[in-house]
């Protein structure tokens, strides 16, 4: 028979007591028990030799109570109460580790390729810590914020509707339908990214994933072009080149970007943020104008497609922005989507041309030049687009990308 079961079952407070105790991980030299009702008391005083009653509550000493069990029933207090009650823990131990998961899934998060490259995602990163554990699971948490990355991956995207978008990025159509984890986590780096104040209803958020490329056709995405010859027989390259003959901007739309087969391409394209640097472009150099591209402020999805396709072919993107809070930001997102090569876009390039200007906005890093952003804030000054316009032109026409001394990725 084994001595340990026939204990009485009035002691069962004192197993429970000393087995949370000892499951602490932490030294343990006496425990308190209770409340305890008069048997329960008896029971304790019985087990314990003692002269009166415990009382409601009272301290045992481990070293006592483990004498007395060996002499009992020949096993120690850790050995009875882990097969009385149950294996026994090591809370500190647990919650060492569970920290040590947790922190190892926050530096995955900030470490991120999607989070690198867009440094005004750091705000989004440090909501969800603020948020803590999905559904208090680590892997629950890590597996919603994958996929909200592969979609932020992917974003802008062509046009399409979301429910299409959905099924190609994460294999189910309704993935991102309204107030899904993943639709929220989504638009919350979004507004991150477009610093706009997060969306209040059903029609605030359809505009957010507009913005974002997501839309019911693909007519309203377009994208400006001058100067940019694309061989071949495709519906872009005719009307490039009927817009380069006239000396004109042409204006792609995603329907026709995904019509066209491109295959060749020019060995270098400069990238704007605005279209009156374009503008001022196509005057000076008419039909001779060098190959430009204009993302009109944020990328649109026909912008970023254009800008893909021609990478793919080779081509070699140097952007140029304005310098200022939304303009750090477009311009990490163009670099992040396309692979551009941010040009003359420095510290030493903003300082050398800061002047009075309109306040520069909340300013983030960009990964090319950490300083850039605490020069913003420090000068509280933008520096259009515009106003080294004619300096980027003559750079471009002085330093043909073909010869030695070719403009140079933030020279």
């Amino acid at each position: 028979m084994d001595p340990v079961g026939q204990l009485p079952a009035a002691l069962a407070p004192v197993w429970q007591a000393v087995h949370a105790r000892l499951s602490s991980g932490l030294p343990v030299s006496r425990v308190r028990v209770g409340p305890l009702d008069s048997e329960q008391q008896t029971a304790v005083a019985d087990l314990l030799g003692l002269a009166q009653f415990p009382g409601e509550y009272t301290n045992i000493a481990l070293a006592r109570l483990d004498e007395t069990l060996r002499e009992a029933v020949g096993a120690g207090a850790r050995e009875v109460v882990a097969r009385l009650v149950g294996p026994i823990g090591n809370r500190a131990e647990d919650r060492r580790t569970a920290a040590e998961a947790r922190a190892g899934l926050w530096d995955w998060l900030d470490g991120h390729p999607v989070v690198t490259a867009q440094p005004a995602l750091r705000s989004w990163t440090a909501g969800i810590r603020r948020a803590g554990l999905i559904e208090s699971s680590i892997e629950r948490t890590r597996l919603e914020l994958e996929r909200a990355l592969r979609v932020l991956s992917e974003l802008p995207a062509t046009g399409v509707p979301l429910p299409v978008f959905a099924d190609s990025v994460l294999d189910a159509t309704h993935a991102l339908d309204d107030g899904t984890r993943t639709a929220n986590l989504v638009l919350k780096a979004l507004t991150a990214i477009y610093d706009v104040p997060p969306p209040a209803d059903a029609p605030e958020r359809r505009a957010l994933w507009e913005r974002a490329g997501i839309a019911d056709d693909e007519l309203s995405s377009t994208v400006l072009a001058a100067g940019l010859r694309l061989p071949g027989d495709h519906v872009v390259g005719r009307i490039l080149d009927a817009c380069g003959d006239a000396g004109t901007a042409a204006v792609l739309t995603s329907q026709q970007l995904r019509g066209s087969r491109l295959t060749a391409a020019p060995s270098a394209v400069w990238v704007f943020e605005n279209p009156s640097v374009l503008a001022l472009a196509l005057a000076r150099f008419g039909r001779s104008c060098p190959p430009l591209v204009c993302t009109s402020g944020w990328p649109s999805s026909a912008g970023v497609a254009l800008l893909k396709q021609l990478a793919k072919l080779g081509t070699v993107l140097y952007y140029h922005g304005d310098f200022d809070g939304d303009g750090l930001r477009i311009a990490a997102n163009v670099v992040a989507r396309t692979g551009a090569k941010p040009w003359r876009m420095t510290s030493a390039d903003y300082l050398a041309a800061v002047a009075d200007g309109p306040p520069t906005g909340r300013a983030t890093p960009v990964p090319w030049d950490p300083e850039l952003a605490n020069h913003l804030a420090e000068q509280g000054k933008t520096v259009p687009e515009e106003r080294v316009a004619d300096r980027l032109l003559d750079e471009i026409i002085e330093h043909p990308i073909s010869q030695p001394g070719a403009p140079r990725p933030n020279g």
